[in-house]
């Protein structure tokens, strides 16, 4: 069978829509940031033929700072056609209006763009620091309210590390860790206390995930806001998180003032 995008949403879709009430139910537990998993999301061969279609390291940019140390890739008609048609999948109207349900988020849209979306691996020593995500697309125009992280690395052992980490009470209390587990979907909120992270990967191998990331113009809480991407150290990395709260700070400041970014985004898939 031909993994067309089409095909991939129509195995999503059933598997969402059996174990939709039990998601449901996880998703809206109080008390910690919204998130949910669901595993044995495809057939472990669409999965691990998902996984062997990753391009080696040196042919995804390279994103390395006091922030974060991993390897992303949007411009997906760079790379074999199956990763697209996976990472689009996650966009099927029908896959929307089923994690809608799920999630009690209303209006959501996916982002044909895949600002900030696509396909990402991080091997031995790579990280991301504890963050809060942007609260809008590149344009301003919508709140970004939805992450949707496919994990398809087989075999990976929690005690490699690459796992979600939720900081369900803030940097000061211990964070939550969710396994990134082949063939395992997450889907995690997005909003102003939604501090997550991705802890150090220690062994060797990568750990790769198709990333999607839903907009809508209402926000995922009940009043308006906006923020920058905001970075945090760890609770022992106290100087660290010096700098990055400055640097959140810097720009968080400017583009508030003159609605403009210090860097432009390259991360936007033109087609």
């Amino acid at each position: 069978m031909e993994l067309t995008r089409k095909y991939l949403a129509d195995l999503i879709l059933d598997k969402l829509i059996a174990n939709k009430e039990q998601l449901k139910k996880e998703f809206n537990q109080s008390g910690r940031i919204n998130s949910c998993v669901i595993d044995d999301l495809l057939p472990d061969q669409v999965a691990t033929e998902i996984y062997e279609a990753y391009p080696s390291p040196e042919e995804m940019a390279l994103h390395k700072s006091l922030r974060e140390n991993k390897r992303i890739a949007a411009q997906m008609d760079l790379y074999n056609p199956i990763l697209e048609e996976a990472v689009f999948a996650f966009q099927d109207e029908r896959i929307v209006r089923i994690v809608e349900e799920i999630t009690g988020l209303k209006e959501m849209v996916p982002d044909e763009h895949l600002y900030a979306g696509g396909i990402s691996l991080m091997a031995t020593g790579n990280f991301l620091n504890p963050h809060l995500d942007n609260s809008h697309d590149n344009d301003r125009e919508n709140y970004r309210v939805l992450n949707l992280l496919y994990y398809v690395t087989p075999n990976w052992d929690v005690n490699n590390g690459g796992n979600l980490e939720l900081w369900d009470n803030g940097m000061s209390k211990p964070q939550r860790v969710i396994h990134s587990k082949f063939n395992r979907l997450a889907l995690m909120i997005t909003n102003k206390t939604s501090i997550h992270s991705v802890s150090k990967v220690t062994a060797l191998g990568k750990r790769c995930c198709v990333s999607n990331y839903y907009f809508s113009q209402k926000p995922a809480e009940a009043a308006e806001y906006f923020h920058v991407t905001s970075f945090y150290g760890r609770p022992e990395e106290h100087v660290k998180n010096i700098f990055l709260r400055a640097d959140a700070f810097l720009r968080q400041t400017i583009r508030k003032f003159t609605g403009k970014r210090i860097v432009e985004t390259k991360h936007i898939y033109k087609k």
